[in-house]
């Protein structure tokens, strides 16, 4: 009995480390994607624990068991061995789109093997605030003392503690669901990074349908701007970073709005084109796109084309856009990665500074593991991009 558990175990842990290599199937939550391959070096734990243990028995399980659980390790580990490859030329291309920063990321290396074993991220204080009628914002990192972050990370020149420059956070859920500090870990980061971040909330689909997302963005910029000086923020130097259907938000605000307080966009796994969305979309796949797209949109794409299009940052897209950095997963099952691909493409044509980060192992919520291989080239990538953009 106890050779069966191990031979089971065993090829479970194979079977997950597959979902670093190979998009998951619909039958299983995307979610255990995300666990191989943001957290597949601390589960590899296992494996190797069944891998030494076969070796105490004979016979064909043991045999199987013993391969599988090489195999299991091999595909669990191979993202950070993949990240570390990404890492050694990131800086070149981080350099290349935008720039040396005049505040560099805070890690020495894109990527390196202890910051994954590195202590969770500490909370650091919020104040809540209401910007429109039951939309309330997060504000963190700002010049009022109850917000400051915590002692152990001093302000960092050239910024000074007050006016801090904005990261305003939109997040994501499939503009039906989700709430804003969905992934608190990013807010805290850059926090600590210098950076006053302001999480906010929006009128979620099917009750408000587009544009009424984008005249939230608005609300909240314009709420923000108007009490910079109170809240300590720079109302000039603002940067719009969404995560999946939020990034949507980000680039069709920015894109459209051509505010030149808004000096970037930061777009994380989101789809830029709704009619590409909606062409490859099927009723019953694991988000009901087509549902999903109506509602948020008013209607397919035959009565409501407009909305579709002025909700795209594909179709958005010209010289004057702001610049761009784009972090995608390459096995994406929520957001084709096609999307990113299809809108770096776009602004190379107009010649708008941009850089799309590539995940070969990665699926949706690359950043939900901040210490993970996904997480830490992401948010090295971002701090960069940020770094370049508030001069």
């Amino acid at each position: 009995m106890l050779r069966w558990l191990l031979l089971l175990l065993a090829f479970s842990s194979a079977f997950l480390g597959l979902l670093t290599v190979t998009k998951v199937p619909e039958v299983i939550p995307w979610t255990a994607a995300v666990l191989a391959g943001e957290f597949g070096y601390l589960v590899a734990g296992l494996p190797l624990l069944l891998l030494f243990s076969s070796l105490f028995f004979g016979g064909i399980r043991a045999t199987l068991t013993f391969w599988f659980s090489l195999a299991a390790i091999v595909l669990l580990v191979q993202p950070c061995l993949q990240a570390w490859w990404i890492a050694r030329t990131l800086p070149e291309k981080l350099r290349a789109a935008y720039g040396d920063p005049i505040r560099p990321p805070r890690a020495a290396t894109p990527f390196s093997f202890a910051a994954l074993f590195a202590p969770k991220p500490q909370p650091v204080p919020f104040k809540t605030l209401e910007f429109a009628p039951g939309l309330r914002l997060d504000l963190g990192g700002a010049g009022s003392p109850n917000t400051q972050a915590a002692p152990q990370s001093p302000p960092q020149p050239p910024f000074p503690l007050t006016p801090r420059p904005l990261i305003l956070i939109i997040h994501g859920g499939g503009w039906n669901t989700g709430t804003r500090n969905d992934i608190i870990t990013l807010d805290y980061e850059l926090v600590r990074a210098g950076y006053a971040v302001a999480d906010m909330s929006y009128r979620l689909a099917p009750a408000a349908i587009w544009p009424a997302q984008r005249d939230d963005v608005h609300a909240a910029l314009l709420y923000l701007k108007s009490h910079a000086a109170s809240l300590g923020i720079d109302p000039h130097r603002i940067i719009l970073l969404g995560r999946s259907a939020g990034g949507q938000i980000a680039e069709a605000t920015a894109y459209s709005a051509l505010d030149p307080d808004i000096r970037g966009v930061v777009a994380l796994y989101s789809p830029a084109d709704m009619l590409f969305a909606y062409q490859y979309g099927r009723e019953d796949d694991i988000l009901k796109s087509l549902a999903l797209l109506r509602g948020f949109l008013g209607g397919p794409p035959t009565t409501a084309k407009a909305n579709y299009v002025n909700a795209s940052g594909y179709f958005l897209a010209g010289p004057k856009s702001p610049p761009t950095l784009l972090v995608h997963g390459k096995l994406d099952t929520l957001v084709w990665y096609r999307q990113s691909e299809r809108l770096a493409d776009k602004l190379a044509g107009f010649g708008v500074k941009h850089l799309l980060v590539s995940l070969p192992w990665a699926t949706h919520a690359v950043e939900y593991n901040p210490n993970g291989p996904s997480g830490q080239l992401a948010i090295y990538s971002i701090e960069w991009f940020l770094g370049t953009q508030f001069r």
